[in-house]
C-alpha cells in the first residue's frame, strides 16, 4: 500500500474518500489488511504529510480510526474525545487538517454502547465530565421515540441516542466553522456521520447526513442543515 503525498492526496475527492474508508472498513471485518511496510512510511512521513480524510471518534478503546478503516501512516487525522462531541479547539483542528492539510473529508463516528453516551443517559456529574457530557445531553432531550426508562440501562435508548449525537454534531461542525461551512459548499470537502458497531467492527454511514457536492448530488444544498 502506497504511502500518500501530496499528488495523490489532491487526486482523491470527497466521494473517493468516502469510498476508501469503506474498502478499509470491508478488509477489517473481514480480517483482510492490507500489506504496509510501517517503518517505510514512517521515513515517507518524515518531511510532511497529506491525510485525506479526518476522523472524529470517541476515545474508546475499540474504536481506533486507524484500526477499523485499516489506514496507515499518514493517510488520517484522528480527533478522539469522550462521546465524539465538537468543541472550539476540535474544529480548529478540523480547520487546520482541511483548509490547511488537504484533507477532503470529515467523518462523525459515533460507536455502539458508548460510556460517555450512557453516562449523559444518566445525566452523570463528575468533575470536568460533567461539562464534557452535557454536550451530549441534547441529543439526550431529543430522543423522543423512548417514554419509559430513559437512562443507560435501556440499551436502545442509549443507541438512539448515540446515533442522535453523531449527527447533531455533524450540524454543530457546519453550523459553528463557517471556514469548513464554505468548504462543504463548494464541493472541496464533504462531511458525514457513522455508527462504528463494536461487536460486529462493521461501520454504518448515514446517507441523511451526507453532505458531499459531487456529479452523483447535483442537487446538494447545506438548507436543510439550519436549525
Amino acid at each position: 500500500m502506497k504511502t500518500l503525498n501530496k499528488e495523490l492526496q489532491s487526486q482523491i475527492t470527497p466521494r473517493k474518500a468516502l469510498e476508501i474508508l469503506k474498502e478499509g472498513n470491508h478488509r477489517f471485518i473481514n480480517n483482510l489488511k492490507a500489506h504496509r511496510n510501517l517503518l517505510e512510511q514512517v521515513n515517507d512521513t518524515s518531511d510532511g504529510q497529506w491525510p485525506f480524510a479526518t476522523i472524529l471518534s470517541c476515545i474508546d478503546s475499540r474504536t481506533s480510526a486507524e484500526l477499523i478503516f485499516d489506514q496507515g501512516l499518514g493517510d488520517i487525522f484522528s480527533v478522539r474525545i469522550a462521546g465524539n462531541i465538537v468543541n472550539t479547539d476540535i474544529l480548529g483542528s478540523m480547520e487546520f487538517a482541511c483548509k490547511i492539510a488537504g484533507s477532503k473529508l470529515i467523518v462523525v463516528l459515533g460507536h455502539t454502547k458508548c460510556g460517555a453516551v450512557k453516562g449523559a443517559c444518566d445525566h452523570v456529574e463528575m468533575g470536568n465530565l460533567t461539562e464534557l457530557l452535557s454536550k451530549i445531553q441534547p441529543a439526550v432531550y431529543q430522543e423522543s421515540h423512548t417514554k419509559e426508562n430513559r437512562n443507560a440501562s435501556n440499551s436502545q435508548f442509549v443507541e438512539n441516542v448515540s446515533e442522535i449525537n453523531v449527527k447533531r454534531n455533524v450540524k454543530n461542525i457546519i453550523e459553528r466553522s463557517y471556514v469548513l461551512e464554505k468548504m462543504v459548499e463548494n464541493g472541496s470537502i464533504g462531511i458525514v456521520g457513522a455508527m462504528h458497531n463494536i461487536e460486529t467492527g462493521v461501520v454504518t454511514f448515514y446517507d441523511e447526513v451526507m453532505y458531499i457536492k459531487d456529479d452523483l448530488n447535483p442537487q446538494f444544498s447545506l438548507d436543510d442543515l439550519r436549525y
